[in-house]
């Protein structure tokens, strides 16, 4: 019996393997990252998304040799998988809440709200059942499934985002989908720790729930967004408020971007908070901070493009996993659970969260249906399976890759003639922002 190796020994041992193809690879990412800058020109008017040909090279490269003995599996390295769409979601939540330029408000940002509050809950309930039902899960593990697809991804719904300096009065479906997307990875976090507990404890009791309430909840969400607006403050002010000559805008350097990412997010971490939340709200923080100045758009345009290369890593990642047989196994219950997921109880979930709203049905129709699942799902499953003993998680493994690959396909396909086609109503009906039901 080969003992246990851990992933460094793993990766150790594929070194000579790398090393006699090393003029390759570099080529190849070399050719990546120049397809990366290309495709969203080519693709602008396609029904196709970058994800989608991201996704299918990866498929594709990993399925030939020598890569097909690299491909990579959440099974084989899980704190890889994990610390990897750990850092592409922080670098995505900064530049998401450097988009932002609505003030935070109850009315303002009430579409936000009720996603978060009613789409949010209905969409981790309803998982959990139909998870229990059709797919035999217990407990701890629904609802470990429920967390981790409750949250829409801020990584890949790039093309339904707000885009920086755009009017979001005109694009309410974009700043609703940005916004939830920011927000609703950090409210995920709690559900995720609270099955895991359940794991460990076989159950749950007034203790555990007690315990949950007081840790997880209340102080690591008050953490959370309070070291992000301390920190996007103090960032925003040292950047933006000092006097000239010490101002930090003056280098005109975007990877300061990066830098404020990272130091929020370990603070916050530090500080037992939650470190998603409080990347979004130092955005939001240094956004408000550069009122009238050029310079924000450096910091976004700079962390808009390191998310897009980590984007294209992990998305060949992920095509790696699909070549490496993450989708083995897959039966006629995990398929109907993906259909189930993307057709029926997001969007039905989003509809109900936004009765009474006054706005364009379609717009209304593209916020509850264009909830996307990604690379943050990801995240929190490999995060709980890594800290959790959970059942079935091969089984997990499969239909998780299956519904991020069709929420990836079906939503790449279809945003663009949405998008287009609210557009043209805009135009048509000449009330841009006023919201009148038509």
């Amino acid at each position: 019996m080969i003992p246990f190796l851990s992933e460094a020994a793993v990766l150790a041992a594929e070194a000579p393997k790398i090393e006699e193809h090393y003029f390759a690879i570099l080529f190849g990412l070399g050719g990546m990252v120049l397809l990366v800058a290309w495709l969203p020109i080519l693709l602008k008017r396609l029904p196709l998304s970058l994800p989608i040909v991201c996704v299918a090279i990866g498929t594709i490269l990993f399925s030939v040799e020598p890569f097909a003995s690299w491909a990579p599996h959440p099974e084989k390295t899980p704190t890889l998988v994990e610390r990897a769409t750990e850092l592409i979601v922080i670098v995505s939540l900064m530049g998401a809440g450097l988009k932002i330029e609505r003030v935070v408000g109850w009315k303002r940002w009430g579409v936000t709200w009720r996603l978060l509050s009613i789409a949010m809950p209905i969409t981790i309930i309803v998982v959990m059942l139909v998870g229990h039902q059709l797919l035999g899960l217990g407990l701890a593990t629904a609802l470990l499934f429920g967390g981790a697809l409750a949250p829409t991804d801020p990584v890949l719904a790039g093309d339904v985002q707000i885009k920086h300096d755009e009017d979001e009065e005109e694009a309410e479906a974009k700043f609703a989908l940005t916004s939830e997307a920011g927000l609703n990875d950090a409210l995920a976090f709690p559900f995720i720790h609270l099955a895991v507990a359940i794991a460990a404890m076989g159950g749950l009791d007034i203790h555990i729930f007690t315990r949950w309430v007081l840790q997880d909840v209340l102080w690591k969400l008050t953490a959370g967004l309070a070291v992000g607006a301390a920190l996007g403050w103090l960032i925003g002010w040292v950047i933006y408020r000092l006097p000239d000559e010490a101002r930090l805008s003056k280098t005109g350097d975007g990877f300061i971007a990066l830098g404020a990412t990272l130091v929020v997010y370990s603070a916050a971490e530090f500080a037992h908070g939650y470190g998603f939340l409080a990347v979004f709200v130092a955005g939001l923080m240094i956004r408000r901070a550069a009122q009238g100045h050029d310079f924000n758009k450096r910091l976004h345009d700079f962390a808009d493009e390191a998310e897009r290369l980590l984007m294209m890593l992990l998305l060949l990642m992920f095509g790696g996993m699909l070549a490496a047989g993450l989708l083995n196994g897959i039966g006629w219950k995990e398929i109907l659970f993906a259909a189930i997921m993307l057709l029926i109880i997001r969007p039905l979930a989003g509809w109900i969260s936004l009765l009474g709203v006054k706005r364009p049905r379609l717009e209304l129709a593209i916020i509850a249906f264009f909830g996307i699942r990604g690379l943050g799902s990801v995240y929190y499953l490999s995060y709980g399976l890594n800290h959790g003993a959970f059942e079935y998680e091969y089984s997990l493994w499969g239909t998780l890759g299956l519904i991020v690959g069709a929420s990836i396909l079906m939503h790449g396909i279809l945003v663009t003639p949405a998008l287009d086609r609210l557009a043209r109503h805009y135009h048509k009906i000449g009330i841009l922002g006023e919201g009148a039901n038509k």
